[in-house]
């Protein structure tokens, strides 16, 4: 198992396809763990040199409780690899960080795709009430640090969305949603303190002039829905897909459609 060590923590990462072919940078979602790719790596790999790693609290990661840099350690794997240029794809948090990195280190980032994702200094937006009612309740686990509870409400109010039923969706994508977020449960009491990029995102999205690719799913969150239709309006060089029968991660409710969109995106962009 491969881990990388850096200041205050080991990063896991693993690696598919060939290391001489475009490179791709996976960044996986809070509420999941470089597992979440597992269905789309193999597809991608076929032509592409692909990268993900397990960030500072999730998966296989360790780290101390210190002060780090998210882009910092995405690079960190990027030069132990020896790779100088990727297209990153960030899901929720991890498309966070892909913006912020594609503007602090322009020079190392080929394309950009989001999914479910918003820059980094948007504003807060207030919610619906059914989200809000959701959203009490994983803070009720948290206070009792019910952590299980917790991490499976966590993957229910966004993986299903606020207006789905569980029962109606396919088993075993529930499974899976349910299983990703609960493999981070050795981390919950870790507090790694991110240092944020300063200026944030919100307004500077006009100096990412890499292709781009925003992907929502139709049952996401509202606040995320208004922060995918700002990146699609304001990146300057955006194309944009919204999944049908899909909340937070379409990657993994529905890996063949989530793939084909992707690796055709990547072919028209010579990506």
């Amino acid at each position: 198992m491969p881990h990388l060590d850096v200041d205050g923590a080991s990063l896991y990462y693993e690696t598919a396809g060939d290391p001489a072919a475009p490179a791709l940078l996976l960044i996986h979602a809070g509420i999941a763990n470089l597992r979440m790719w597992d269905p789309i790596v193999p597809a991608l790999a076929a032509d592409h040199h692909v990268i993900r790693f397990d960030t500072r609290g999730f998966g296989q990661t360790a780290t101390q409780n210190v002060g780090f840099s998210d882009r910092a350690d995405a690079l960190s794997v990027l030069d132990a690899l020896d790779v100088h240029k990727a297209t990153v794809i960030g899901a929720s948090r991890g498309g966070g960080i892909a913006i912020d990195l594609a503007l602090e280190s322009p020079g190392r980032v080929r394309g950009l795709v989001t999914v479910g994702s918003g820059p980094s200094g948007f504003p807060e937006l207030d919610m619906t009430d059914r989200e809000d009612e959701l959203f009490d309740e994983i803070d009720v686990a948290f206070e009792a640090r019910d952590w299980e509870r917790m991490l499976r409400l966590e993957a229910a109010v966004w993986d299903f969305g606020p207006e789905r039923d569980p029962a109606t969706l396919d088993p075993a994508f529930v499974e899976t949603a349910y299983a990703l977020n609960l493999a981070n449960l050795p981390h919950v009491e870790e507090n790694p303190t991110p240092v944020r990029l300063d200026p944030p995102a919100y307004d500077r999205l006009s100096d990412i002039t890499v292709p781009a690719l925003v992907i929502v799913g139709e049952y996401d969150l509202s606040p995320v829905l208004a922060e995918s239709e700002f990146l699609a309006s304001n990146l300057p060089d955006a194309d944009t897909v919204r999944f049908r029968n899909a909340a937070h991660l379409p990657s993994v409710e529905h890996p063949g459609e989530f793939t084909r969109v992707v690796r055709d995106w990547l072919g028209q962009r010579g990506l």
